[in-house]
C-alpha cells in the first residue's frame, strides 16, 4: 500500500525544511507586491484568455487555466484596439473599463472546459511533450472566486495546494522548475538561476516586452516568512510516502456496517 508521491507544503528554501501550520502562523507580514494579468493566446482563435496570478515567478511553469464551473464568463471585443478576450462577466468592467468593450458571447464556466491555449513559455511545452501528457487547456474548480483578478486563475502543478489538486484531477503533466534552494532551474528557460522572488520583476518585464502582459497590478497582502531566518516561504511540492487507504476504503465501510454502534 506504500507509494511515493508529492505533497504541497509550506517550505523554507534557505533552511531546506517544510514548516508546520503553527510555525507558518508565526511569520506573517504585510507586503506590497505586483500581481499579473496575463494574455494567453487561444489555440486556433484570434482571442486571448485573461488570467490572473499573485505569483509571477510561477508563470514559467504554467500548465492550465482554471475557471469556476458555476460562474458566468464573456467573450468581449475591446473598442479601442479590437482585441478579443475571455474574462469573468462580473470582473470585466473592473479589469477592462466600463464601456470599453462589447460582449460577443456569454458562457458558463463549464462551457470553457478543455478550451486549449498556446503555452506561455516554450520550456513548459517541451516538458509536456516529453512526458506525452496533456497540458495548456482550461480546467474547472469551485475554488476560483470572483473577488479579485479576472475570474480565471493561472495554474502551476507544483506550487499551491489547489493547483496540485486540480492538475492531478485533470491528469496534467507534473512540472517543477524550482530547486530546493528556491532558485529557478534549467527547466525555467531564460530565468534559470534566479531566486523566485527576485524573478518576479524580471518575468513581468519579459512579458511586457513580448506583449503577453496585460497589466501588473500592485496589491497588498499577508505573506508567510520563515520564523527562523525571515526568508519568504514557498508552497512547494515535496516528494513523500503515502499509504493508499483508498484501496481499503470499501472493506472498512463494509466491516463498519456489521458493527452495532452505540450511539448510532
Amino acid at each position: 500500500l506504500l507509494y511515493k508521491g508529492f505533497k504541497i507544503v509550506p517550505y523554507c528554501p534557505r533552511c531546506g525544511t517544510p514548516l508546520s501550520a503553527q510555525e507558518v502562523a508565526q511569520g506573517y507580514k504585510t507586503v506590497k507586491e505586483r500581481s499579473a494579468v496575463v494574455r494567453f493566446k487561444v489555440k486556433g482563435e484570434d482571442a486571448y484568455i485573461l488570467a490572473w496570478t499573485t505569483t509571477p515567478w510561477t508563470l514559467p511553469s504554467n500548465l492550465a487555466l482554471c475557471v469556476n464551473p458555476n460562474e458566468d464568463y464573456v467573450k468581449v471585443q475591446m473598442k479601442e484596439d479590437g482585441r478579443v478576450y475571455y474574462i469573468a462577466q462580473a470582473l470585466a468592467d473592473k479589469v477592462l473599463g466600463e464601456d470599453a468593450y462589447s460582449v460577443l458571447q456569454s458562457y458558463k464556466g463549464t462551457d470553457l472546459e478543455y478550451k486549449e491555449y498556446e503555452p506561455l513559455y516554450n520550456c513548459a511545452a517541451v516538458h509536456a511533450e516529453k512526458q506525452n501528457k496533456k497540458a495548456f487547456y482550461v480546467v474547472c474548480d469551485t475554488y476560483v472566486t470572483l473577488t479579485d483578478g479576472t475570474g480565471i486563475v493561472h495554474t502551476a502543478y507544483a506550487y499551491g495546494e489547489d493547483d496540485y489538486r486540480v492538475c492531478k484531477k485533470y491528469d496534467v503533466t507534473f512540472y517543477q522548475n524550482v530547486d530546493t534552494t528556491g532558485h529557478l532551474n534549467s527547466l525555467a528557460g531564460p530565468f534559470e538561476g534566479l531566486f523566485v522572488k527576485d524573478a518576479d520583476p524580471v518575468i513581468l518585464k519579459y512579458m511586457e516586452e513580448n506583449g503577453t502582459l496585460f497589466a501588473a497590478l500592485p496589491f497588498e497582502h499577508n505573506y508567510s516568512f520563515c520564523w527562523r531566518c525571515d526568508t519568504p516561504l514557498l508552497y512547494y511540492a515535496r516528494s513523500t510516502w503515502f499509504i493508499k487507504m483508498t484501496a481499503l476504503r470499501d472493506n472498512l465501510v463494509r466491516n463498519n456496517r456489521t458493527i452495532n454502534w452505540y450511539p448510532d
